[in-house]
């Protein structure tokens, strides 16, 4: 019968299908639209208001674009709205950021090596940050820096740098950079339904009152708009990391996410610069192979602590509930005997320099912490140990591993 880890990681599995297939959408229709606007060129003979147009031609036909700066003399029959890619997206990674850090928070949202919390504590943390960034930058772009783009990027990136280090003093490496990325989805996602969508209301309802709609709306618009296809890069990166130890278990991952911020500008500049003018400016690649090289370098500093001191530490209540469970020393065997050559803090296996995916296997604290990956990974599936890795794990090793962590379940 499926039981509740089960089918708690088949939910996992699918809201985050749903957050990856929204996300392309928000990210595909928001390079377009970047990327139509750049493209745009004069041509005689445009209705009054419109500023450009651009041909384009796509599965075997050709589409006329014309761009209205502010609006259209009288509305059209047919209009697409494009925001629920933006809304579906962020309410998809909510959901996730609550499935994997909040109800799996003992394992993957807190590291008591860095902070002593309850887990109710952490999730205050994590929802409650994730707010900060919008009300910061929101008040920076209403103020005069709104008129100054570039100084107002840069404060941006100094919030951001501020928000990477805090996060990774109190939250394990791969929930900091998770959170980081959350951070900056926010206020993304806060664009558009706080600023972008409101003020293409207010031009549409002009239209079908008959005024003369105020240019402002849409140039704000535009300009929290370009603020999303610049941040966009560095979100992807953030929310791949964690399946990326080199990433995320480092001294200086907090220093990695901040220069990521970096490269995705250098990306984007170059692409959006090409979009504009048919040639992107060169030195951006070179800057961003360089950023690159500096974040390869910082990767190799590890975080972690020493068996001795995970040795030493003691066992959280997550952790106790699992050492104490009935069948625990059974399965701590089979752990060393089969995982620990490998997801040690110096792994034995040959040409292997970190464990995979950053999982420390090798303590009672380790296997303890780990559990539910451990029933999921080697004893209700056969995804680990990996195939020829070692000899074929015995089926009694696993069903060592299931019944120790059915035993803890039930208590």
């Amino acid at each position: 019968m499926y039981d509740i880890a089960t089918m708690w990681e088949w939910v996992a599995f699918v809201v985050r299908w749903l957050h990856v297939i929204t996300a392309m959408a928000w990210i595909g229709a928001s390079f377009f639209f970047i990327a139509l606007d750049l493209g745009l060129v004069k041509a005689p003979g445009m209705p009054a208001g419109v500023t450009g147009e651009e041909w384009q031609v796509h599965g075997g036909g050709f589409y006329h674009i014309q761009k209205y700066m502010v609006a259209p003399e009288h509305m059209p029959e047919h209009l697409i709205w494009h925001k629920w890619q933006s809304y579906t997206t962020w309410l998809s990674g909510a959901a996730l950021l609550m499935i994997v850090y909040w109800v799996g928070g003992e394992l993957f949202l807190l590291d008591p090596n860095k902070a002593d919390l309850a887990l109710w504590q952490g999730i205050v943390i994590s929802a409650g940050s994730l707010t900060i960034g919008w009300i910061a930058y929101d008040y920076l772009c209403k103020s005069r820096l709104g008129e100054t783009p570039t100084a107002l990027m840069v404060l941006l990136f100094v919030i951001l740098v501020i928000m990477a280090w805090g996060y990774n003093q109190i939250f394990t490496g791969r929930a900091a950079l998770l959170h980081l990325g959350a951070f900056t989805a926010t206020i993304m996602t806060a664009n558009v339904f706080f600023i972008i969508m409101p003020n293409q209301r207010i031009v549409v309802k002009d239209l079908q009152e008959g005024r003369t709609p105020d240019p402002k709306y849409g140039k704000i618009a535009k300009l929290r708009s370009t603020h999303n296809n610049y941040l966009t890069l560095p979100v992807i990166f953030l929310m791949l990391s964690n399946h990326y130890p080199l990433a995320f278990a480092t001294e200086y991952n907090w220093i990695i996410a901040s220069l990521v911020f970096l490269t995705g500008v250098t990306i984007r500049h170059y692409f959006n610069t090409l979009h504009a003018t048919g040639k992107g400016p060169h030195w951006t690649w070179a800057v961003t192979v360089i950023l690159f090289v500096l974040i390869a370098w910082l990767s190799t500093a590890s975080m972690h602590d020493s068996y001795e001191e995970a040795e030493a530490r003691d066992l959280t209540p997550y952790e106790q509930r699992f050492a104490a469970a009935d069948g625990f020393e059974d399965a701590y065997d089979v752990v060393l005997g089969n995982c620990s050559m490998c997801h040690a803090r110096e792994p034995a296996w040959e040409g292997m320099h970190w464990a995979p995916k950053g999982v420390l296997l090798e303590t009672p604290s380790d296997v303890a912490r780990h559990a539910k990956e451990i029933y999921l990974q080697a004893g209700l599936t056969h995804a680990m140990p990996p195939p020829n890795a070692i000899s074929t794990m015995e089926s009694s090793n696993r069903a060592a591993i299931v019944s120790w962590y059915q035993s803890a379940a039930r208590d």
